[in-house]
């Protein structure tokens, strides 16, 4: 090839380099990571998100799920992503507030290794037991858990998921010692409560009501510190005879620490507008969701409070990640 060829050549590489880095943002596929099996809560949100987002982006929008030591395993694929805008991680109370203080040795830091974007919805949690548990209610699930110590199961979600947790403190006010039995995600968890091989769980609504409804769960109580909307005539736990019982579940979104303000500010507007949209603020709602929305400042500082008050909790309690 001629010199003056190969030059040409050459710098028609290189302004068609500088086009694609100029384009903007998004320019391929977005992928949001669930670090749970799906079939749970967080994957439902995810799943009613990507449709709306790909309209918006035109470009797809990949829900990837990475499960796998209770959301650890997702936690730092996320994290030790580009920080360029195309890995999102969509995520629970227990990976972004709870698991640094029940795992001796963790790789990730949420505080450290991931940008807030937004809390996108707070989760209404159940109680939830198979038809076959001699249980109707709380009071009377104490006093059969008093009689038959050890032998009453709970699943989870895994090790330091809020069910956990829930049965945990739980166990802790009630006196009582519920058996617990993690899965790698609620949506195994579910499979086996379905089919009692276990006898109950604490879980989200989003997870719980079409069984419930359906007569293939029954509600013993509402986890929040009132009686949910879907679910009037089911008692909170507080009301059934232990004052002060009360968790309520969030998912939040976060990016890989060290991407831009300007993308963090982008990703956000564009999580508010599908978030903002009447037909899926009334989905979440239907199915036991608030949607929050809260702005990245108004996120990190809500990080950071939850995961001084969970701290605080697992310490009393004593909770510790089997």
């Amino acid at each position: 090839m001629k010199p003056f060829r190969r030059s040409a050549v050459a710098v028609a590489l290189v302004l068609a380099a500088g086009v694609a880095g100029a384009q903007p943002f998004p320019a391929k596929a977005v992928r949001i990571i669930v670090p749970f099996p799906p079939g749970g809560g967080l994957d439902i949100v995810a799943r009613l998100m990507g449709p709306k987002l790909t309209e918006t982006y035109r470009q797809q929008i990949v829900v990837e799920n990475r499960a796998g030591a209770a959301g650890v395993i997702g936690t730092e694929v996320a994290a030790h992503a580009a920080p360029d805008g195309y890995t999102w991680l969509l995520a629970t109370m227990g990976n972004l507030a709870v698991n640094r203080h029940l795992y001796a040795k963790m790789s990730v830091d949420p505080a450290r290794d991931l940008a807030p974007v937004t809390e996108v919805v707070a989760v209404h949690f159940v109680m939830v037991a198979h038809p076959s548990l001699p249980a109707k209610d709380v009071k009377s699930l104490i006093a059969l858990a008093k009689a038959r110590p050890g032998q009453i199961t709970y699943s989870s979600s895994g090790a330091g998921g809020a069910p956990h947790l829930a049965g945990a403190l739980f166990n802790d006010m009630a006196k009582v010692t519920l058996m617990h039995v993690p899965y790698k995600g609620s949506g195994p968890s579910f499979v086996d409560l379905l089919g009692g091989q276990v006898s109950l769980t604490f879980d989200s609504m989003l997870q719980s009501l079409p069984y419930i409804k359906a007569g293939r769960l029954k509600a013993l109580a509402v986890l929040g510190a009132t009686r949910a909307a879907q679910l009037p005539d089911v008692p909170t736990v507080a009301e059934s005879g232990l004052p002060g019982y009360e968790l309520t579940n969030w998912f939040g979104l976060v990016l890989p620490a060290g991407t831009s303000r300007e993308l963090v500010a982008r990703v956000h507007a564009d999580v508010s507008r599908v978030l903002q949209m009447s037909d899926m603020r009334q989905r979440l709602v239907d199915m036991g969701a608030d949607v929050i929305n809260s702005s990245p400042q108004e996120f990190a500082a809500f990080l950071a409070a939850e995961s001084a008050k969970w701290a605080r909790v697992i310490k009393e309690a004593n909770i510790r990640a089997e």
